[in-house]
């Protein structure tokens, strides 16, 4: 019943990621304003046309905070 391998999702996934782990999020183009609202909006705009199924992208700041973000 999954719609998805994990190993799929993360082969999609990881490349997207990796432009993100461990730099500073205001020099990579598109966040320079790198709030959870827009790395979220940036990670889907990359993530959902290789994704299609895709129907929601939540981003956690703290283990309480989160953004979530289901699209335009």
């Amino acid at each position: 019943g999954f719609l998805i391998d994990y190993g799929d999702i993360k082969t999609i996934c990881d490349p997207i990621v990796k432009r993100l782990d461990h730099y500073y999020l205001n020099d990579i183009e598109g966040l320079s304003n790198p709030t959870s609202e827009m790395i979220a909006k940036w990670l889907w705009d990359r993530i959902k046309p290789q994704l299609p199924m895709l129907a929601k992208l939540i981003v956690y700041e703290t283990c309480t905070t989160a953004c979530e973000y289901e699209g335009e």
